[in-house]
């Protein structure tokens, strides 16, 4: 298990190494950064002493090693518009997206795994059909239409949730639940699938066979091995959410990350931009990795490999 946890660490370090090659050079490459930070009405003049002030007129390559060992000490430098360290107001904002994406999966877990268990042991059935018919208004419908139709009704209609804001947990209720349900349908087709696949196979028919409780066949047998993948898919559709926030946080006035790229993006602020990333990248990166020692846990196999 160490072996392995070290061979996933360090492809864990090389791509981190080329995510942040790739967005400084994007980043850069997009446009002129000194002429978006001058402004519209800036004269050449303003343009190369904000060029010459940030260093934007030395190589790309000495740019971006500058940055880099920068940011291994925590220092992404300063906000323009903010005028303060991006490090800071990074960590301000994150514990917001961290709170939604992580109630946005747990809300999203806790119904898309028992309806895929659910619509394995009762395939072709009305609940199967119920189950399917979910997941597939869940992938048509669109995130955004989902939180304007729950504003409205619980919002405005019944007038039982806040609309906007971040103070209580009641502000983060239907801002996990839109962001939650584009996760549903694919967590709960993979289970479904998993499951129909395991509890069909030989091992299941001899645990049965043995005598053992139904429910010890069906959880500790069969729902261990199916829901391998569901640990990695997980991982991925929190890397989605926390990187697709922007459109929820807007919706809902949460002052997190997502709206934190919006307004820097609007603002030109390229640190801030960095950063956030960066940031976001190594979070999904370090997501990956855990589900990665998480599946070696449950099946050996996949470390022996």
């Amino acid at each position: 298990m160490l072996i392995y946890s070290l061979k996933r660490f360090g492809v864990a370090i090389l791509v981190t190494f080329a995510v942040s090659v790739i967005t400084f050079v994007l980043l850069h490459a997009s446009g002129d950064p000194a002429m978006a930070m001058a402004g519209e009405g800036a004269t050449q003049e303003d343009i190369e002493y904000v060029r010459e002030h940030f260093g934007f007129n030395r190589p790309m390559l000495v740019q971006y090693i500058d940055w880099f060992v920068r940011a291994l000490q925590g220092d992404f430098g300063i906000s323009i518009y903010l005028k303060i360290p991006v490090a800071e107001v990074i960590a301000a904002k994150a514990p917001i997206t961290a709170i939604l994406g992580a109630s946005a999966l747990t809300f999203a877990l806790l119904i898309s795994i028992p309806l895929g268990v659910l619509a394995a042991m009762k395939p072709n059935t009305i609940f199967d059909r119920i189950a399917l018919t979910i997941a597939v208004i869940g992938q048509a419908m669109p995130t955004f239409w989902f939180a304007l139709l729950m504003m409205i009704f619980f919002g405005i209609t019944l007038r039982i949730l806040p609309v906007s804001g971040n103070t209580t947990w009641q502000h983060f209720v239907m801002p996990s639940i839109a962001l939650g349900y584009y996760a549903m349908p694919a967590i709960m087709r993979l289970t479904r699938a998993g499951m129909i696949e395991v509890l069909s196979s030989d091992y299941i028919r001899t645990a049965r066979a043995k005598g053992l409780r139904p429910r010890t066949v069906l959880f500790k047998h069969a729902l261990r091995n199916a829901i391998i993948p569901v640990v990695s898919l997980s991982a991925v559709q929190l890397g989605f959410m926390l990187g697709g926030s922007i459109i929820i946080e807007t919706i809902f006035s949460l002052k997190g990350l997502g709206n934190l790229a919006w307004q820097s993006i609007q603002r030109s602020d390229f640190d801030v931009m960095q950063a956030l990333v960066l940031s976001i990248a190594m979070f999904y990166i370090l997501l990956t990795y855990l589900a990665d020692l998480l599946n070696a846990f449950l099946d050996p196999r996949i470390r022996v490999s």
